[in-house]
């Protein structure tokens, strides 16, 4: 059976094409949208007065199922609207891969480490606020040397690690001028390391070790380099309960192995993605992402 997917996106980069390729293995029909395009009509007297999401190039009542692939860039207005969307397709029975709820959550660094520490795992001591002042207090009460992300944001772009009084001061106040919020965590002594763990639909696919190069950020995108890595059942355990936590159903989890032998879970990561993964774990990680995704279809329609 040929099955339909729309994977809504922002532009049609390597994941999109990778995913068009793999396509045409697994047996899939791939139509993409630009997120920034989508349209959606309420009207009365529509069957079941249902809303009917569409966009310009076609329904995705015409789909069997949504990908998210990408969240582009956007006003609260717009990121709130394309939630609602994705919202209503998933209440009109469509699948929607990652569901809505779990594309909320992990977008916000600080909603998913509460959640994942309320489950019991392992993040490093984190303070959110959006008050200068109050960030260095809490710079001091973390000792000095912390980690300053954005609340919102991935692939390690603006992530400063701050030792210096009075950087973190500079720091603060220019992130509470243009009305940031600001999201500190206390500096995880470790080896120069973490883990990627790509999960997928409650499995560990692949998993690879990213070493830092020149910089404390690991991230591949950053600079870092990669290698395939076999799991220890801590760590694949700790990977599946924090996919869980936040219920999405493809996570990449980056787990950071401490110096202090503890297993920090740093993110959860709703729409990741596998290019150095693949490469390295020599896995086909779209067409396994696809043939999940046929998976959910024939479930849900038996």
């Amino acid at each position: 059976m040929m099955v339909r997917v729309k994977v809504l996106t922002g532009e049609q980069g390597w994941h999109v094409r990778d995913l068009l390729r793999a396509a045409e293995l697994v047996g899939c029909q791939l139509s993409c949208q630009d997120f920034r395009r989508v349209a959606a009509r309420v009207a009365s007297g529509l069957n079941s007065s249902e809303t009917q999401c569409r966009s310009e190039s076609s329904p995705f009542p015409d789909s069997d199922a949504v990908l998210v692939r990408t969240m582009p860039p956007g006003t609260l207005e717009q990121i709130v609207f394309r939630m609602d969307v994705l919202h209503r397709c998933q209440s009109n029975g469509l699948p929607v891969v990652n569901s809505p709820r779990a594309l909320e959550t992990c977008i916000d660094k600080y909603l998913t480490t509460a959640r994942l520490a309320a489950a019991g795992l392992c993040v490093p001591e984190t303070w959110t606020g959006q008050d200068a002042e109050a960030a260095l207090l809490a710079w001091e009460q973390l000792g000095g040397d912390v980690v300053v992300k954005p609340i919102f944001g991935s692939e390690g772009r603006g992530i400063l690690r701050i030792t210096q009084r009075e950087l973190a001061w500079r720091t603060f106040r220019a992130l509470e001028r243009i009305g940031a919020v600001l999201y500190l965590q206390r500096y995880v002594e470790h080896e120069g390391y973490d883990l990627r763990v790509f999960v997928l639909g409650g499995k560990v696919l692949a998993a690879m070790r990213r070493y830092a190069r020149g910089d404390f950020r690991t991230n591949v995108a950053q600079g870092g380099w990669a290698e395939s890595v076999c799991l220890t059942a801590w760590e694949m355990r700790t990977a599946l309960d924090a996919a869980t936590t936040v219920g999405a159903e493809i996570a990449g989890v980056d787990l950071l192995p401490g110096r202090d032998g503890r297993l920090y879970v740093l993110e959860v990561n709703a729409v990741p993605g596998w290019r150095a993964l693949a490469r390295v774990s020599q896995l086909d990680v779209a067409a396994e992402i696809l043939r999940y995704i046929r998976q959910r279809i024939s479930a849900g329609s038996s």
